[in-house]
């Protein structure tokens, strides 16, 4: 019954994620490609950690 209020850690890991790919999108649209490399070296550290904690969960 308790676990009903438990917050779910990978929900805002994924929108993190969702927001840095965006960002990163936008990054080479403008042009700018050392921004694209590193949002997009920041989204799959942040992909890693939500791998690892719905790994841990099952």
């Amino acid at each position: 019954m308790f676990g009903l209020f438990k917050r779910n850690p990978t929900k805002k890991l994924q929108q993190d994620y969702e927001r840095k790919l965006q960002a990163a999108m936008e990054a080479s649209r403008n042009g700018d490609m050392r921004a694209n490399a590193t949002l997009t070296e920041e989204a799959e550290a942040i992909l890693t950690e939500i791998n690892r904690l719905k790994a841990g969960e099952g």
